[in-house]
C-alpha cells in the first residue's frame, strides 16, 4: 500500500514538474488567434508550423552563436579548471586552502554584478557583443565550479597510480596528462556539461554585453519576439523547444558519466 502511495505521489509530482514542458510544446503548435481561447485547448485543434518556420528563418544565426559560445566556454573551462584542480588535489601548493575559499566566494557573487564589470571593461576594449567576449564572461561562472569539482574528484584518485607514474619517470605534467586526466573523464564530462548548459542558457551576460551586433545567442533571439505590441507566443515556444533539444540530448548522454564514481575507471582499467 505504501509503495502504491509513493508511486502515485511521484507520478503526480513528475507530471506537475513536466507540465510546463508539455505546455511549451503545445503552444508552439497553436495558432496566434487560438492563444486567448478560454478555456485553453490542451491539444492544438488546428495545429500550425508557423512558429517552427520562424525559428528556421530567423533564429539559426542565434543558435549558431549559442553553439559557438557553449563549446568555447567548455574548452576554456576545462583547460583552466582541470590543471587547477589537479594542482589543488595532488600538488598541494602553498595557499591552496585560501584559493579554494576564494573560489567558493566567487560562486556567491551575483552574475549581474560581474556583468556590469565586464561591460565597463569590454566597452573600453571595443569587444562588446563578440563571441570571445561572451565565452570569457560565461567562463567566469563555470571555472570556479569546475575547479571545485575537479579538486573533489582528483582527490579520490588512488595515490598508487601517482606513485606508479613517478616510478616510470613521469613528471607532474606528464602524470596529469597521461594518468590523472584519463581517470577523471567522469569529472571532465560533468564540468563540460554544466559549463555548456550555463553558457547555452545565459541571459544576463548576453543582454548586458549586447551592443546591437550580429553575435547574439538564442536567449536574446527568444527575447526579441517579446514586445509591447508583438507577442508571437508560438514562435517563442517553438524557439524554446528547438533550443531545449541540445541540452536535453547532452543530459541524456552524459547522465551515466555524472553518476559514475571517479575511481571506478582506475579499478577496472
Amino acid at each position: 500500500m505504501r509503495g502504491a502511495v509513493r508511486t502515485t505521489v511521484a507520478v503526480v509530482l513528475t507530471a506537475v514538474m513536466l507540465f510546463p514542458v508539455y505546455w511549451m510544446i503545445n503552444v508552439s503548435f497553436t495558432r496566434d488567434q487560438d492563444m486567448r481561447e478560454s478555456p485553453p485547448h490542451l491539444f492544438p485543434t488546428d495545429g500550425t508550423l508557423a512558429g517552427y518556420r520562424a525559428v528556421f528563418d530567423q533564429q539559426l544565426p542565434y543558435l549558431g552563436t549559442s553553439l559557438l559560445v557553449g563549446l568555447g566556454t567548455v574548452a576554456l573551462t576545462v583547460a583552466l579548471a582541470a590543471p587547477a584542480g589537479y594542482a589543488l588535489a595532488k600538488l598541494r601548493p602553498v595557499g591552496g586552502g585560501a584559493l579554494t575559499f576564494a573560489l567558493l566566494i566567487a560562486q556567491m557573487i551575483p552574475g549581474i554584478i560581474m556583468a556590469m564589470g565586464f561591460y565597463a571593461i569590454y566597452l573600453n576594449l571595443g569587444v562588446l557583443n563578440t563571441v570571445p567576449g561572451l565565452i570569457l564572461a560565461d567562463s567566469t561562472i563555470a571555472v570556479p565550479f569546475g575547479v571545485l569539482v575537479f579538486t573533489a574528484f582528483m582527490s579520490g584518485i588512488p595515490e598508487e597510480l601517482m606513485q606508479a607514474a613517478k616510478v616510470d619517470g613521469a613528471g607532474p605534467l606528464r602524470t596529469f596528462w597521461s594518468v590523472v586526466l584519463p581517470v577523471s573523464r567522469n569529472s571532465v564530462v560533468t564540468v563540460s556539461l554544466f559549463a555548456f548548459l550555463w553558457a547555452w542558457s545565459d541571459f544576463i551576460f548576453a543582454s548586458t554585453l549586447d551592443n546591437g551586433g550580429d553575435h547574439r545567442p538564442i536567449t536574446l533571439g527568444i527575447y526579441q519576439y517579446i514586445g509591447n505590441n508583438n507577442q508571437q507566443w508560438n514562435a517563442i515556444m517553438a524557439t524554446a523547444v528547438v533550443a531545449s533539444v541540445p541540452a536535453t540530448v547532452l543530459l541524456v548522454l552524459a547522465q551515466r558519466y555524472i553518476a559514475t564514481g571517479v575511481t571506478a575507471g582506475a579499478v577496472k582499467d
